[in-house]
């Protein structure tokens, strides 16, 4: 038992007058100092990192408002003008300018309508072979 008493006094010993001299405790303290300084160092670089993205992302937010600000402004203008006035006036008014007639066009019939697809129908039934074709590109009247 005296043996275990003999070692921790020693070691106590050693501690004291080893390792916990003031040498020791300025180093360890000046080493835990100089990691926490460079911990916050690069907290506060992330920090203002992530700001400045944050930064650029509002100012192009911004910029893109302030297009679209303008673009509405001159849309606003443009309402302002007599021409427009006069466009809304003659489409949803039937207003007309002093002199003018209005001319009332009766809606297409049938057979107006179906003109066109009964050409396409024609062409697409005929089909010319490769000499035709050259025949008609170079004298048309073929």
């Amino acid at each position: 038992m005296s043996g275990a008493i003999n070692k921790l006094r020693q070691f106590k010993y050693k501690l004291k007058h080893d390792f916990l001299t003031i040498e020791n405790i300025v180093l360890v303290f000046a080493i835990v100092l100089c990691l926490v300084w460079t911990y916050q160092s690069i907290v506060a670089m992330s920090r203002n990192w992530e700001l400045s993205e944050r930064l650029t992302t509002e100012r192009k937010a911004l910029e893109l408002l302030k297009v679209e600000v303008e673009a509405i402004e001159l849309e606003n203008e443009y309402y302002k003008t007599e021409e427009y006035q006069e466009l809304m006036a003659r489409k949803y008014l039937d207003k007309k300018l002093p002199g003018e007639k209005m001319v009332v066009m009766p809606n297409n019939s049938e057979v107006a309508r179906n003109k066109y697809q009964q050409n396409v129908n024609e062409t697409k039934e005929k089909t010319y072979s490769n000499f035709e074709k050259w025949m008609v590109y170079l004298f048309p009247n073929y």
